[in-house]
């Protein structure tokens, strides 16, 4: 038995980084890139390293100090040994009877790297939903709801990394959603409120990223622990990135896309505001300068790295793309995706074998 699993990169539409901080936040998984498990019944569990992203051979020490800085010292394969600690803990403790099989796990991405798509989080998504069909379960054992929260304790848990539910859920879900993480909420029900919206709502859109990355790990938890001791300022920012939320949902229900624009510039200069452009970083805030100049509306698709927005005008879209090219950023049309069976999936093939499948809106 042979299972491949893909799961699509995401972008935040809005709220980003309320999600965090219990709140409201709009996110879309895209087709663009995506990161893909393979998964074979063997003789024993053995996970396999990726030849690129997980080595242990180098061509000199200053490609292994690259790679350790880069990647840390474990690189893909730490997510996909934490997925499968949680997983059989998950059954376990929940008394979900798993057949006596075992398998060997691959994983491949392109997902570009440290530019905040969600690029952790679709491997260990992808390795789930694998893992859940080789043993043959479904949501009503692990609820889709209850996916999320999995995921993200396999990453904050058992591996330390600085995490919100956003990508976790929109990755398990598929498609457009709308999310509330209301502290009352979450705590009367162990997740948050999610809502799937309809694809066709969204709007032409582009999607502009770095070739080099950043880890936002430090900004965020500089503003969790002032939003622990009460900080006025992040409180007021996060109730407003709930209404901007909440406009935003409504926009996108009735097409306004002059509001939708102007609520996502607003998202990105509340951040700004509330990190500080030492954290924001001068390379993030010339992209979103960059396209504003060009008359397009810009905002962080994630933690930093990756820039999103309205781009209606085909001569408008290549003119962007031009400029961003000429200084060195990468610009794309963003295209959502979801998870829909009735649609027949593409296949993108990469090095390593693993198979990664989407539909594209």
């Amino acid at each position: 038995m042979v299972i491949q699993k893909w799961v699509g990169a995401r972008v935040g539409l809005m709220g980003n980084p309320s999600d965090g901080f219990g709140g409201k936040t709009i996110a879309c998984l895209v087709g663009n890139f995506g990161a893909g498990v393979t998964l074979r019944e063997s003789r024993t569990v053995e996970i396999v390293r990726h030849p690129l992203f997980d080595p242990l051979s180098f061509s000199n020490l200053a490609h292994l100090e690259e790679t350790a800085a880069n990647d840390g010292y474990y690189g893909g394969i730490r997510l996909l040994y934490a997925t499968c600690k949680k997983f059989h803990e998950y059954c376990r403790d929940r008394n979900i009877s798993l057949p006596n099989r075992n398998f060997t796990l691959q994983y491949d991405t392109n997902i570009p790297r440290r530019v905040g798509l969600g690029g952790s989080s679709a491997i260990i998504t992808a390795t789930l939903k694998a893992m859940m069909a080789f043993y043959g379960l479904r949501d009503e054992h692990i609820p889709k709801v209850e996916q999320p929260n999995l995921i993200l304790a396999a990453e904050t848990e058992e591996l330390g990394i600085t995490a919100g539910l956003q990508d976790r859920v929109v990755q398990a879900y598929g498609g457009l959603v709308y999310m509330d993480f209301d502290d009352a909420y979450v705590n009367d029900n162990g997740h948050g409120y999610y809502e799937d919206m309809e694809m066709e709502s969204l709007p032409p859109m582009y999607l502009a990223y770095s070739s080099n990355g950043s880890d936002s790990g430090v900004a965020h938890s500089i503003v969790k622990h002032r939003f622990n001791q009460g900080d006025p300022d992040v409180m007021r920012a996060l109730e407003t990135w709930r209404v901007y939320t909440d406009e935003a949902r409504r926009a996108l229900e009735e097409q306004n896309w002059t509001l939708l624009a102007g609520l996502m510039d607003l998202n990105f200069d509340l951040r700004r505001e509330v990190y500080g452009d030492e954290y924001i970083g001068s390379q993030n805030l010339h992209m979103v300068q960059t396209a504003r100049r060009l008359g397009l509306p810009a905002k962080f698709a994630g933690s930093g790295g990756a820039v999103v927005g309205l781009c209606e005008d085909e001569s408008h879209f290549k003119t962007a793309k031009h400029t961003f090219e000429e200084q060195g950023y990468h610009f794309t049309r963003l295209c959502p995706a979801t998870y829909d069976d009735q649609t027949e999936p593409d296949t993108v093939a990469h090095a390593n074998g693993v198979g990664m499948q989407l539909s594209v809106a």
